[in-house]
Parts: C-alpha cells; sequence; structure tokens
C-alpha cells in the first residue's frame, strides 16, 4: 500500500513538473512574432479607423432677392420632392381624389398641418426659413393643382 502513495506523489510531482516547465518554455515561444504594445502607437490605430468620406446633406436654398417667394417657387424648391412622387404617403400634386378630404377640411386646415407638419411631413414642409404668406401660398398652389 506504501508503494501506492509513492507512485502517486510521484505522478503528481511529475505533472507539476511538466507544467511548470510547458508555463516557463513553451508560453513565451508562443508569443514570438505577435509584437508588443508600443507606447504612444495609438495614433495608427486612430487613423486605420477613420471613416473614408462624410456625406452632409443639405437642403438647396433657394436664392432670395428679399421678396417673398409665390407658390410655385416654393412648391418646386420645397414641396415637389414629396409631392411629385407621392413619398411617404404624400398625396400626388393634382390627384384629385387624394386632396379630395384635404380641401374639405379647408384651407385653415391644410395650411395648419403645413405650419406644423403631419405624418411623415415635417413642420413647413422641412424648410424653417418659410415665411407665413411663402406656406400659404404653396398650400393655395398645392389646392389648385388639385381642383
Amino acid at each position: 500500500m506504501a508503494n501506492k502513495q509513492y507512485s502517486s506523489k510521484m505522478i503528481l510531482t511529475i505533472t507539476i513538473v511538466v507544467a511548470i516547465v510547458l508555463v516557463v518554455l513553451i508560453w513565451p515561444l508562443s508569443m514570438i512574432g505577435k509584437g508588443g504594445s508600443a507606447a504612444g502607437g495609438g495614433d495608427d490605430a486612430e487613423l486605420r479607423i477613420l471613416p473614408v468620406a462624410r456625406v452632409e446633406m443639405k437642403k438647396a436654398a433657394v436664392k432670395s432677392d428679399g421678396k417673398p417667394r409665390d407658390g410655385a417657387t416654393v412648391y418646386n424648391a420645397v414641396c415637389m420632392v414629396c409631392h411629385a412622387s407621392g413619398v411617404a404617403g404624400a398625396p400626388k400634386t393634382g390627384d384629385k381624389a387624394a386632396w379630395a378630404p384635404r380641401i374639405a377640411a379647408g384651407n385653415a386646415t391644410m395650411l395648419k398641418n403645413a405650419t406644423n407638419g403631419k405624418g411623415a411631413m415635417p413642420a413647413r414642409g422641412g424648410a424653417a426659413d418659410l415665411s407665413d404668406a411663402e406656406l400659404k401660398a404653396a398650400v393655395d398652389y398645392l389646392v389648385s393643382k388639385a381642383k
């Protein structure tokens, strides 16, 4: 029985020695070629992950001479983007069936919706620089096309 205990201790010792050898010799060898982290090398990584390009979307501004723009000019510069093709549920310009319930609600309601936005349409059609008179002219223009 004593021999069995001695052989178990011997096996345990050999296992521990092998584990130490693996940690001391093989682990450093496995690190060869991986490179170390150099101090101040963070700039290279930041340069590699910079975006290739930047895109900025801006609405084309209509050149104004200080005078209020008429309905057709405002429509062509702002409203046509959605109302010509019916984007995001916008009633198409000239579509009498789509405009009939809106016209029945009255110009005041349509002007309020154009001013504050409705559904996917942003307030003032996304053109915050429109005056109240210009916005009213654009609403009147769209209504005239649907009658």
